[in-house]
């Protein structure tokens, strides 16, 4: 649908295409990605640094990311992963009624690093069980992940973890019922070439990097895991534990 702008109402063009963009995304007439330049420059009537501009007052204000190479999207909503004593991230989004499900890529035993014996409170040599897997919502990967579970205990838990899709259920399924998060940790970074690309966002836009320890009824642990989070994605809250 093409819109004509007014001209000499006193109301800059750019700022006419950004009012009727944004109201656009509010009412999720727009979606997704954005027309193109020429497409918009066409459709308001006006030349692309008009539009350009335009949409970069969108992107000032958190409406739109402009991802070089690829285009102009639409800034989803947050989804919010609460840093809880007892929950994982699958729990939070149960609580936004999102549909959500890790995806298992490769798993194999391995010697971890000293550091990563150290969070799992094995002796530096003790082989491991490690996952990768990508966390998906709503079709789009928000999150990569390293995971690795003490052997013995875990063996074989590779295959219940990707038939559940789920490592809480995963972990009902072999009897560990009682768990809780012993240790979170983030930070901020980079991502490296192969993270950004599973993403798709690019190397230069920061993800949130969280580990979490997490152990079983008994104080044990049964779990070291790093994400790496799209920043533009999810959004952490830390809240004090009820008493």
């Amino acid at each position: 649908m093409n819109i004509n702008v007014e001209r000499g109402s006193g109301i800059a063009l750019w700022r006419q295409i950004e009012e009727t963009l944004a109201a656009e995304i509010s009412r999720k007439v727009l979606r997704e990605r954005l027309p193109n330049e020429t497409d918009l420059a066409s459709r308001f009537g006006v030349n692309r640094h008009t539009v350009r501009r335009a949409v970069q007052a969108l992107e000032a204000r958190g409406l739109v990311r402009i991802e070089q190479g690829r285009g102009t999207f639409v800034q989803e909503e947050f989804i919010d992963y609460k840093l809880g004593k007892r929950s994982r991230f699958s729990h939070s989004l149960e609580k936004q009624q999102l549909a959500g499900t890790s995806q298992v890529q490769r798993s194999r035993e391995v010697v971890p690093r000293d550091e990563v014996c150290a969070m799992l409170g094995v002796a530096n040599g003790t082989p491991a069980l490690q996952v990768d897997a990508l966390d998906v919502v709503d079709g789009r990967v928000i999150g990569v992940c390293t995971q690795y579970f003490p052997l013995p205990r875990f063996r074989g838990f590779d295959a219940t973890y990707k038939h559940h899709g789920s490592v809480a259920t995963a972990l009902g399924d072999i009897g560990i019922t009682e768990y809780s998060r012993k240790l979170s940790r983030v930070s901020t970074r980079l991502p490296e070439a192969e993270c950004a690309q599973q993403l798709g966002q690019p190397k230069t836009q920061p993800i949130l990097f969280v580990e979490s320890v997490y152990i079983d009824g008994a104080g044990l642990p049964i779990e070291y895991g790093i994400t790496r989070f799209a920043g533009d994605a999810v959004q952490l809250l830390f809240e004090p534990e009820a008493v």
